[in-house]
């Protein structure tokens, strides 16, 4: 039998994906949700809790939680998440197309940007990313071979950061990112499904593991309408 608070999750789930709350709208508060299930309010909140994990809801301070538009998927800002770890979240049907994987030395341009020496190694791979049978990612991931061997094709099939982190027991640690609009090249046209688009959003991902070693460069080009950008800061208070 299911717990009462996951009842109340699949409830609000279904009101949500229904359109009984929709995108940018605020969920009744704990209060009027306890009252409407006769419940506790630590009952509810654990049904958001659920709610906020699988993306549909995002809390927000003194305001309470805020239904997101299931159509864009969520990219935090300040977290770092595989393109694999956030379409299974999100429930979307995902494939990875390898456009090319192949082993060669840095360019003087990645050289630079990566710290690397010219005689260096990388795994240089293209990949797109196809979203409810939209061409709608490309990824170009420049990897470090020296401190992830082994990468094949079919590794980056399915999630290179699952790779690392479970087969070379490696720990993923943090990433500077870089975030610009851009016009789309002649390769992002041939590549990504953007007629009638005429920008581009382009994330740069320095990622490093927990000693502080820099591992991989990634850039990816996102298609701008199926893509939120999300994070809540804070102003600290003099």
């Amino acid at each position: 039998m299911l717990n009462k608070y996951y009842m109340i999750f699949e409830e609000l789930e279904a009101a949500i994906r229904n359109g009984k709350y929709p995108p940018d709208t605020i969920l009744p508060s704990e209060n009027e949700l306890a009252e409407q299930y006769n419940t506790s309010r630590e009952t509810i909140r654990k049904a958001l809790n659920i709610l906020s994990q699988k993306g549909y809801i995002q809390k927000l301070r003194g305001k309470g939680s805020l239904v997101l538009d299931l159509e864009k998927l969520q990219f935090p800002i300040s977290g770092l998440v595989s393109f694999k770890e956030l379409a299974d979240k999100m429930g979307h049907s995902s494939v990875t197309i390898i456009e090319s994987f192949t082993n060669k030395q840095p360019s003087s341009f990645l050289q630079k940007e990566m710290q690397l020496n010219k005689d260096d190694s990388i795994w240089e791979v293209f990949r797109v990313r196809e979203i409810n049978q939209e061409r709608i990612i490309l990824d170009k991931d420049y990897i470090v071979v020296k401190y992830v061997p082994g990468l094949t094709e079919e590794i980056c099939k399915n999630s290179i950061f699952d790779y690392i982190e479970k087969q070379l027991n490696l720990k993923i640690s943090f990433a500077k990112k870089e975030f610009t609009v851009e016009e789309p090249t002649e390769e992002d046209y041939n590549l990504l499904d953007l007629e009638g688009f005429h920008s581009i959003v382009v994330v740069k991902n320095y990622i490093y593991f927990e000693n502080a070693t820099l591992f991989q460069f990634t850039e990816s080009r996102h298609r701008p309408d199926k893509f939120r950008f999300v994070d809540f800061a804070r102003r600290n208070e003099a």
